[in-house]
């Protein structure tokens, strides 16, 4: 398979934007995305997909996920979740994740890191120290050190973004949370480097780097604890994506392709009602692709 590297960013439910693009992917091309791309990083809503992508799901299937699961995941909603984010610090049950996404996965939700077909890294951020980790499969030129842990489990630990899910135990590592947190919304600068310098991929490598959408401006009037709260997490998540994309760009000479559509309107991660509206933008993104440039060697 040629050297090819795929890198998905974080967004919560707006995940299902780049589900729709590789659903188009897979559509020109008659395979799965497995056998397109050699490499696969994500973090958070990312690393969700790539652990999906390592077991050989459809897109299709993945964007099925968002459109039709997101509701149970993201429960319960206001008023009481606020109040128990206020009173516990979070809203969500990390569990039904895990439960949603070991069942899409079956037999693979067992595998390791080491048993997927295809490189891949997930990353996440150790609450006890703050240091990034970034989950990958064990080779002789990197620490080998996360290849033996649970795929299911790196990659919900990377979708506990703060506030909205509680820290993921990851036995051996500690508690978790997602790896946007200031590091790595947009994982692809640590996936080249994970792929050239600790592994034998080209310095002329195709590499895809999927975004989740963005808006032209944030809430630029925050008001009250929860408002302020709100924007320092959404700005700690998405202003490093860009920042990645140019590190890629001035470093390496790579062949960098980034997608990363405009949205009409600000979507937090866990609003699962514009899942659909999302998905339509997702696919109207796709039909503008040239797929056969974009892949070519």
């Amino acid at each position: 398979m040629p050297d090819r590297i795929l890198s998905i960013d974080g967004g919560g439910v707006r995940g299902v934007i780049p589900s729709a693009i590789l659903e188009s992917l897979e559509e020109h091309t008659g395979k799965l995305t497995r056998d397109t791309f050699s490499f696969c990083a994500g973090t958070s809503t990312g690393a969700l997909i790539t652990a999906a992508v390592a077991a050989g799901i459809p897109a299709k299937k993945i964007s099925e996920i968002y459109l039709n699961d997101t509701k149970e995941i993201f429960s319960p909603g206001a008023p009481w979740g606020v109040a128990k984010r206020v009173i516990t610090g979070s809203v969500y049950n990390p569990k039904t994740l895990r439960k949603v996404l070991s069942g899409v996965l079956g037999g693979a939700a067992k595998w390791t890191l080491n048993d997927c077909p295809i490189d891949v890294l997930i990353t996440a951020k150790r609450v006890s120290d703050g240091k990034p980790w970034y989950f990958t499969n064990d080779k002789q030129s990197n620490a080998r050190t996360t290849g033996k842990l649970n795929l299911v489990d790196c990659a919900v630990a990377s979708a506990c973004a703060p506030t909205y899910f509680p820290p993921w135990n990851i036995n051996g590592v500690g508690a978790m949370v997602d790896g946007g947190v200031g590091v790595t919304g947009n994982p692809v600068y640590q996936a080249v480097v994970e792929a050239c310098d600790y592994d034998v991929y080209s310095d002329t490598s195709v590499v895809l780097s999927l975004g989740t959408g963005y808006t032209a401006e944030s809430n630029s009037n925050p008001s009250g604890l929860l408002g302020w709260l709100g924007w320092t997490l959404n700005e700690l998540l998405d202003s490093p994506e860009e920042q990645q994309t140019q590190l890629v760009m001035r470093e390496r000479t790579v062949r960098l392709t980034r997608i990363d559509p405009a949205l009409t309107g600000s979507v937090s991660l866990d609003d699962y009602k514009a899942v659909p509206s999302l998905y339509e933008q997702g696919k109207k993104v796709a039909r503008s692709i040239n797929w056969d440039a974009l892949l070519k060697e």
